[in-house]
């Protein structure tokens, strides 16, 4: 096996990541660790021998908890030599985190850097699964990256480098693509229900609605392939809209602001 990883960290993410990496064939995961015993974990507790089997880490834990967990790793490190193997390579999940403690890690020559997946894990099961053919962003030392890319297409999925100084706005627009039409959809379908129609069949209409937007997406940009009332400049549609949504407030919000988003694209 050409990679050998030490995932940290087992919710959604660290299980899922796993769960991808084991379907390969081309890569060892030698543990999935935990703080503590639990039904997924193989490890829990402080790090195992086995770590130093790994010449990848992975940090998926929460974003607060990162910086801690790889101060945690450069006290081992420095403590107990060989304990973390020769050339290893620590990377992190997260899209906005710059951990301080990366510098520890580098003046110990364990290069580091970020493997963020543009996945919504909202299970580890349906997380894995989507890997393929999705994105990872990346930055970091090279010898971090050059471990990244091959994890990425070790799962069949592409890459993207970070750019330098815009992580924030790279984390924004990841959130924009993956969170918010989930709550497009709930605030939809409230609307729906709110008309009178079941709750049921309206989130499956909305459902259908959604996933033949994002297939029309498939087939050209976004401004070549909007539809609707901002388009054919009906602003009197617009309008009846805005008067059917004057008693939701928060439907209203949205509505205005997707409406300028539309028309200034």
């Amino acid at each position: 096996m050409s990679d050998r990883v030490f995932i940290i960290g087992a919710g959604r993410v660290g299980r899922g990541l796993a769960r991808a990496f084991r379907t390969t064939g081309s890569v060892g995961v030698v543990s999935l660790h935990a703080r503590r015993p639990s039904d997924w974990a193989t490890s829990a507790g402080e790090y195992p021998a086995t770590l130093s089997e790994a010449n990848v880490i992975i940090v998926a834990v929460r974003d607060a908890e990162i910086d801690g967990v790889c101060a945690g790793l450069a006290t081992v490190a420095k403590e107990r030599p060989g304990r973390v193997a020769h050339g290893a390579v620590v990377v992190h999940t997260s899209g906005t985190v710059e951990p301080p403690s990366f510098a520890t890690l580098r003046a110990l020559n364990i290069r580091a850097g970020t493997f963020h997946p543009l996945v919504p894990f909202a299970t580890p099961e349906r997380g894995a699964a989507l890997l393929h053919d999705a994105w990872i962003g990346i930055d970091g030392d090279a010898t971090a990256c050059s471990a990244a890319r091959r994890l990425a297409a070790a799962v069949g999925a592409r890459t993207v480098n970070i750019p330098s100084g815009g992580k924030a706005a790279y984390h924004a627009a990841a959130v924009i693509a993956s969170n918010f039409p989930v709550v497009l959809a709930g605030v939809a379908a409230g609307v729906l229900s709110r008309s009178g129609i079941s709750a049921h069949t309206a989130e499956q209409v909305v459902r259908s609605l959604m996933a033949a937007a994002v297939e029309n997406l498939a087939h050209g940009a976004p401004r070549d392939v909007l539809t609707g009332p901002v388009v054919r400049g009906d602003s009197a549609t617009i309008d009846a809209h805005r008067a059917a949504l004057r008693d939701d407030p928060v439907a209203l919000a949205v509505y205005d602001a997707l409406t300028r988003a539309a028309q200034a694209l």
